[in-house]
């Protein structure tokens, strides 16, 4: 089994078919997005592939570390995570084949009008450690 992100982006990645923002979403539309999603989480539950989702508020800081004392913190002028990223699932899955699968079903979610939105999500495998060498 491989761990990849899913990620979806508020911003950064080409336009979706249905390029309708959320805020302009009525409140039934939001509900059928996010029953869409959770469905689909719980399916994944069910075959052991779900490890996590989560949603990302807008709001955000950049912090580094600046030496003793406070570190800096900034807004801007950089492109920022919560311009970018609007959330994520991570899926524990045996190929990248069903990784992308998922990925494209999950990118089928119901947006403004009731219509399937075919938002382009990022699928990212994770790191694995290298392999250990003995003598």
């Amino acid at each position: 089994m491989a761990k990849y992100l899913l990620l979806k982006h508020y911003r950064g990645a080409p336009a979706p078919a249905n390029d309708v923002p959320m805020d302009q979403w009525t409140p039934e539309e939001i509900s059928a997005h996010v029953k869409y999603m959770e469905d689909f989480a719980h399916r994944l539950e069910e075959t052991g592939e779900f490890v996590d989702a989560q949603a990302l508020s807008p709001e955000g800081t950049f912090v580094r570390y600046g030496g003793e004392g406070r570190p800096p913190v900034t807004d801007g002028p950089f492109a920022e995570t919560k311009d970018l990223i609007a959330g994520w699932m991570v899926i524990d899955v045996e190929t990248r084949e069903r990784a992308l699968e998922l990925a494209a079903e999950l990118s089928a979610a119901p947006g403004a009008g009731g219509r399937p939105i075919h938002e382009w999500l990022e699928v990212r495998p994770f790191l694995t450690p290298p392999p250990t060498i003995t003598e």
